[in-house]
């Protein structure tokens, strides 16, 4: 096998996600490259003529100990040799149970009773689908609307494209959504002269006590990203809106969902990002990084509460919603050795050290007259740029993969998500390529 010959099969087979195809075929400086790849190794992918790229991205911000993860795979060997799959309706089965503990543990117990899916937009529509039923098994039969911040991402299925404000995601099927209402965004990016991140997120959660003040009857559920809003551009804020929100929806009545599917498993500097607040959700939605980066896997923890509002005689009051690899056995292996590095590996505080060498290699870029609002939380890091080019993100795109490195820009806003076995060496290869990239995309 040769790049070429893959890339010629793969544009006849393979219709790629989150992708203008035609993208693929240009040869202009604003195309798009598909990239075969022969293998992974720790934080580098390799092609097949032996090119490499350090994946700055943790391969859609999933792979949080590189790839090929020796203790990851021997899970997996040995899981393999014992219970591939089995139906959850009616069964059960170790790996499933001993993650559900062990998620549990880590909230406290505040949370449990897991429910299992594949994906981050199954998740998200488990968890509104849980909060309008529960609050129609009590008897509130007008809560059926939901809540959700300005430049929100939570899913691109249609349950999902209802909590979702993107309109490249969204507008194509506006007549297939119940669209949600929006409420202002704390992001500290929209800071007025004089105003901190902490006032923003003030002034944000006065409009949502405003707006529950006027429609909490209506509303089942409030859903955000904890601390950082990843699809609309890494918008980071402070945990004081999160504090504000979980006593505003407590006083009116509204369920709290925490989206961790992308901010959750360590990445902004706790394991669970709702953390840094003190607050518990009333259903947090985990994928993405839970499993390693390995298997689809999504979770969906909530309260006693919420449980025993299902809890009944008649199977019409109980949650009826199902995926035919509902708690996957190696899924679910492959999410315990994820934690059992964690555990073993003081992981969170070796995060913290990763971090400050990821904030000096771009604090040079945080001085450029082109750059603006150069911001992290955790192993997040993201600057804008001032441009309005708008192939301004394929330019940098092709620009990095040139020095080695996978960074793919969200509209002007570049970010990095490594995964959290990045090297100092690592850290400042990717210092040079990003520097590089900018001048090459500003002035291609």
């Amino acid at each position: 096998m040769n790049n070429t010959e893959l890339l010629q099969r793969s544009l006849a087979a393979v219709w790629h996600p989150c992708t203008q195809m035609k993208q693929h075929v240009n040869q202009d400086a604003a195309a798009l490259p598909l990239i075969p790849i022969a293998h992974g190794q720790g934080a580098w992918l390799y092609d097949f003529d032996g090119k490499r790229y350090l994946d700055a991205i943790s391969s859609w911000w999933v792979n949080l100990f590189g790839h090929a993860n020796p203790r990851i795979n021997a899970a997996l060997r040995a899981q393999l040799d014992e219970l591939e799959h089995v139906i959850l309706a009616g069964f059960t089965h170790r790996p499933v149970v001993e993650l559900s503990e062990r998620l549990s543990a880590l909230t406290g117990h505040a949370l449990g009773h897991c429910f299992f899916a594949s994906d981050g937009a199954s998740a998200t529509e488990i968890a509104l689908k849980m909060s309008f039923h529960s609050w129609r098994n009590r008897g509130f039969e007008t809560k059926q609307q939901f809540l959700c911040l300005e430049g929100s991402y939570h899913g691109e299925t249609v349950g999902a494209l209802a909590v979702t404000d993107v309109a490249i995601f969204k507008d194509a099927y506006a007549p297939l959504v119940r669209s949600a209402a929006t409420v202002p965004t704390p992001d500290a990016r929209l800071a007025r002269d004089g105003e901190t991140a902490v006032d923003v997120a003030r002034r944000a959660a006065s409009a949502l006590e405003q707006h529950l003040d006027r429609h909490h009857e209506t509303i089942a559920a409030l859903i955000v990203e904890p601390l950082i809003q990843c699809a609309s551009g890494m918008a980071m804020y402070d945990p004081e809106y999160l504090r504000l929100a979980r006593d505003i929806c407590t006083r009116y009545n509204v369920h709290l969902i925490c989206d961790e599917i992308a901010v959750g498993c360590g990445r902004t500097g706790t394991f669970f990002a709702h953390e840094q607040a003190g607050i518990r959700p009333d259903f947090l939605c985990l994928s993405k990084g839970i499993s390693g980066g390995y298997l689809p896997l999504s979770i969906v923890l909530t309260t006693d509460a919420v449980y025993q509002a299902f809890y009944d005689d008649a199977t019409a009051r109980g949650f009826l919603h199902s995926h035919s690899y509902t708690g996957n056995a190696l899924a679910c292996r492959a999410a315990l050795a994820t934690l059992d590095i964690f555990a073993e590996d003081n992981v969170i505080a070796g995060n913290k050290a990763r971090a400050k060498k990821i904030a000096a290699v771009l604090a040079p870029l945080g001085e450029r007259a082109d750059v603006i609002h150069l911001r992290q939380k955790g192993m997040i890091a993201a600057f804008d740029v001032r441009t309005d080019d708008p192939a301004f993100s394929r330019k940098f795109y092709r620009a990095a993969l040139a020095r080695e490195a996978l960074v793919r820009p969200i509209g002007t806003t570049v970010y990095l998500m490594p995964p959290y076995i990045v090297s100092d060496d690592e850290i400042a290869h990717l210092g040079r390529a990003l520097a590089g990239a900018l001048d090459t995309a500003l002035t291609t």
